[in-house]
């Protein structure tokens, strides 16, 4: 329909004021096609291609940061609900990279997942996230999984909350009981954290490879993948542990600011 317009309208402005006005409307044209393209992609986005649900969804989100905003959440929880259904989507989608290859010693290889270190930020937003709202960060949690389950597969967003509530809570004790400054207790609640989260959620993938791709048992979860994961997931915590350390020897952050 947007093309039969174009069209006739080229034609009526062609024979008003010629060529000129032509080009004028060819190019109005093309760029409402791409408008229209870059709505249509995000749609698509955020309904996780159901264009059909997007009322519902829109509704669904106003709901949640409603939510956030009324329990005192602001940017940090924002970003913190926003990443781990992105997350969860993107092991999903995004192939893993291998970085040995199978051989007669490693016989699965080891991978990587470009979003590994991401990964591990979420344990430092969540501590940054309990800052902002204290243990109203336990609703946020349960709100960032409860998403996963829309935009990730099934299996995939299953191991995840398992693995968010599971190592989230670990992180949340040590923030909360423990009286170590700042910096030490983001790095120690990832220390603890991580490994968890590694274990149940590589379980995750080795049982959704299994289920989609009918790969063999243990595809993602032995133990050179599990040391590479854990890795990649800290490394990100002890870079935000440095920076929260200096700035408490600068004296710009309580070391004791819970």
């Amino acid at each position: 329909m947007r093309g039969v317009f174009c069209l006739a309208l080229l034609s009526m402005w062609n024979n008003c004021f010629g060529v000129e006005a032509t080009g004028f409307v060819s190019y109005a044209c093309r760029t409402a096609a791409w408008g229209s393209s870059v709505i249509n992609s995000f749609i698509s986005i955020i309904t996780n291609g159901n264009p059909g649900q997007f009322i519902q969804v829109v509704v669904a989100l106003a709901l949640t940061f409603t939510a956030i905003y009324l329990l005192k959440g602001r940017a940090w929880a924002l970003m913190y609900v926003a990443l781990i259904p992105f997350l969860n989507w993107s092991f999903g989608v995004i192939p893993e990279f291998q970085i040995v290859e199978k051989s007669a010693t490693w016989t699965q290889g080891i991978s990587l997942h470009p979003m590994t270190m991401v990964t591990g930020m979420v344990f430092v937003i969540r501590d940054f996230v309990q800052r902002e709202m204290g243990h109203r960060v336990l609703a946020v949690m349960a709100m960032a999984v409860a998403w996963s389950f829309y935009y990730a597969w099934p299996v995939i967003a299953l191991a995840s909350g398992i693995a968010f509530a599971i190592s989230e809570g670990v992180d949340w004790l040590m923030f909360t009981f423990t009286k170590y400054r700042l910096s030490t207790r983001i790095l120690l609640s990832s220390a603890l954290a991580a490994p968890v989260d590694t274990t149940v959620f590589l379980y995750g993938a080795d049982l959704a490879k299994q289920i989609e791709f009918g790969a063999e048992p243990g595809n993602s979860l032995h133990v050179a993948n599990w040391v590479v994961f854990v890795i990649g997931k800290m490394v990100g915590a002890v870079i935000v542990s440095a920076i929260i350390r200096r700035r408490e020897d600068l004296g710009l952050v309580d070391p004791a600011e819970a």
